[in-house]
Formats: C-alpha cells, structure tokens, sequence
C-alpha cells in the first residue's frame, strides 16, 4: 500500500462505507471526505463526519500505518491540532485511548481496486493502462486533453518567465534566446542559446544591415570558425569574425556544437546561416511575432532561406553539390509550436490579456500533428491526433503522468476506476 493510493481511495470513498467502526468502538459516518490538501499540513481539509451522532468538522490524516503519526512527529506539530480523524491501512498500534479516533480501511476495499492499481504500477507497457484505452468516454478525454495542454503551456511559461526575468525583463532579448534555443534543436539547445546570450540585439543590430558579418558572429561564437579554413566564403566569415570580437571582447562559449547523426540540411552551420538571414531581415523579432494574425503568416515570416553564399555548403570543410537552403515547412512548424506559440502565451499570462493566450491556442488548433515517439506509439494503440493541440496534450500525458505512474492524479485513470468501483 502506498500512502498517494489511500488518499486516492479515502478522497473518492472506494471503500465499504456501510456500518463504519473506529478502533475504539465508536460508530463512524462519514459526511465529506474534506478538501485535498496539496501543501503543509494535514491530508484533507474541513471534513464532515459523525461519531456516535456527534458531528465533527476539522481535518483528517492519512498513513498506512498508524504509528506513522509519530514517526512524522505529528504529535508535535501545531499544523496538526485540528486533526478529528486518523485513516490508516493498517493499525500497528490497537490502542483504543487513542486521544485521535482511528479508522482502518484495510478490510473496507475492493481487492480489484487494489489488484488494478498494481497492475499498473508494475506496467512495461507504452502507457500503463494502454488496453484499456478504448474504453474511456469520449467528453471525458477531450476535457482532460484541454487540461493537460493548459498544465503544458503553463509549465512552459513558467519556464520562459525565469528566462525573462534572466534577460532583464527584455521580450525582444529572450525571444532571441530561445529562438536560437529552438534552431539548435535538442542536441544543440544549449551551445545555441549560449551563443545567443553571449550575442546581445543591440549588437546585432550593429550589423543587421551585413548579412555576412551577423553570420561570422552567430558561427564564430558557437565555436564552428576556430579551426583552419582554407575554402572562400568560410574563410572571409572566419577573418571577419576575428576582428568582430577583439572589437568587442567576446568571449567564447564552452559548450561543444555536434553534428552527429544529423542530415546536412539539419547541420549547425545551415541552422546559424538561417538564422542569421531571419536576425538580418528583421527589426523587433518579437514584435513582428506577436502581431501576427495567422499561422500562415507565422510561416511566412520565419521560413527563410540562407544566403547564396550557402548553396554550396554544408559544413565549413568542402564544397557539397549546389542546393538551396531552405528551412521548410516542417522545421517552421517545429519553431512556431516549441518557440512561438509558448512564447505568446507567457506574455499573455505576465500581461494579463487573456486575447494572447487565446491565440496560443487557436495556433495550435491549426497546426498538424507532431510526427515523433510518442505520437506515433500512441496512434498504433488507437489514440485520434488531429492537430498540435492534441499531439502536445498527449505529450503532456505520457511524460507528466503515464512515465511517473500517476494514474490515480490522471482524468483516464480515475475514470477507469471509478467506471467499476463507484463510490457507494
């Protein structure tokens, strides 16, 4: 037994609530299990019950054992004197002059309950309750789909707020940041937005107006121009950067920029070439963002191509058959789902205009799907995915809840159990 499992049970009354008996004796009904607590202090808050007739209202507290009490050191906290009932698993201590009335559930609840919950925890499947999917009603999933985005988007924000108060409460700065996050992908996210940090806007918009010398500096700060560069363009971005930064003193990143099991057009360099090319064309990157009306300017907005000077490049070391760089639909989207749209709605959120978070979420009722893990293991056991809001909602499931076996905190497992075992 585990103490989150009998919360879970007290809170929804999986038990027999017929003819209830403390272990002193006394007759127990129980009128209101009390509020949840999820801070110091007692289990449940303001519960309801009758002794003996009598009614109680106060707090109650749970553990498997009841001399847990004293291993917690309740008995000596103040947070605790209000306590009118102690629920346990198992009475270890029998003492019927206990000043707390106590109550074993041990023999009140189904085994099924118990035999369910076990089966889950000690599930090696995709999700824990995978085969049971099928069964869940559909209102049910779809409002539990719109909370776990709305923990997503908030957990995201929460996130995106330290970074904003790290840049000193500057949008334009940390949308800059993790944009450049975001280009790095995951095996470069971090090297990315060191170089970014290590590059402030007022710096780039030095040289907004020179493609080549905003490239010279996102590379060269990302440690990809300190090596010996014998072919044309490399080595004019590698004699431009140097003097760029004993110009300004920059000092180098410490973190290594891979391009292992990558396809070139996904290669750092091609990244920092468009990504250079979007910070060249463009004057208040966030503002532009923010303003925008439709994912389809979204698109239009960030889907750049790099220089010509790129065609015949991938990486700084040969020349690669003439291809034209283009970021395409795919990577956008990824930008406009993992910067963007979270992006808007922390504003929306630090400002309090609700029209921002709205938008947030009608961008992702337009965008498709993603296509990854998690996805695609959810469509093979029957999942429907018909946009970004439902591909992030069951991210959110599977990394949140299913992958930390907190079936009894999810809507589809409370659902599930509550479909057999409703509380009498």
């Amino acid at each position: 037994m585990q103490e989150r499992l009998l919360q879970f049970i007290w809170q929804f009354r999986y038990y027999n609530q017929r003819q209830l008996t403390l272990s002193n004796g006394s007759k127990l009904e129980v009128l209101h299990p009390g509020a949840f607590n999820l801070h110091q202090g007692p289990d449940f808050q303001q519960a309801r019950i009758r002794i003996d007739g009598l009614i109680w209202v106060g707090n109650v507290e749970l553990h498997v054992r009841t001399s847990d009490w004293f291993a917690h050191a309740h008995h000596k906290d103040s947070l605790y004197k209000n306590v009118i009932l102690h629920v346990v698993w198992h009475d270890d201590l029998n003492n019927p002059n206990d000043p707390i009335p106590v109550l074993t559930l041990q023999n009140l609840v189904p085994k099924v309950l118990l035999q369910q919950y076990e089966e889950w925890m000690l599930s090696r499947q995709f999700i824990p309750c995978q085969h049971q999917l099928q069964k869940v009603n559909y209102l049910v999933l779809a409002s539990w789909k719109d909370r776990l985005l709305v923990e997503r988007l908030e957990r995201k924000s929460g996130w995106m707020l330290d970074v904003f108060q790290q840049s000193k409460q500057h949008w334009e700065e940390t949308c800059w940041w993790l944009l450049a996050r975001n280009f790095g992908l995951k095996v470069n996210a971090d090297a990315f937005e060191a170089m970014a940090r290590s590059l402030p806007l007022n710096l780039i918009a030095r040289h907004r107006p020179h493609l080549m010398q905003i490239e010279s500096l996102l590379l060269g700060q990302a440690g990809l121009l300190s090596t010996k560069l014998s072919l044309p363009y490399p080595s004019m971005l590698k004699k431009e950067y140097e003097f760029l930064k004993s110009k300004y003193s920059l000092g180098s990143i410490q973190l290594p920029v891979y391009f292992l099991r990558m396809r070139p057009p996904a290669f750092p360099t091609v990244r920092l070439a468009q990504l250079s090319m979007l910070l060249h064309r463009t004057q208040q990157l966030f503002r532009q963002l923010l303003e925008s009306d439709s994912i389809q300017q979204l698109r239009m907005f960030l889907n750049v191509t790099a220089s010509n000077e790129w065609d015949c490049y991938y990486t700084l070391e040969e020349v690669a058959p003439s291809r034209i760089k283009h970021m395409g639909e795919e990577f956008t989207d990824s930008l406009v789902l993992n910067t963007v749209i979270p992006l808007v709605f922390t504003y929306g959120c630090w400002k309090k205009e609700q029209s921002y978070k709205d938008k947030a979420v009608q961008w992702l009722l337009q965008l498709p799907p993603e296509k990854n893990g998690i996805t695609n293991q959810f469509r093979l056991i029957g999942a429907a995915i018909g946009n970004a809001f439902e591909s992030q909602a069951l991210i959110e499931l599977k990394t949140q809840y299913c992958d930390r076996k907190k079936c009894l905190d999810c809507a589809i497992g409370n659902h599930l159990i509550s479909s057999h075992w409703p509380a009498s």
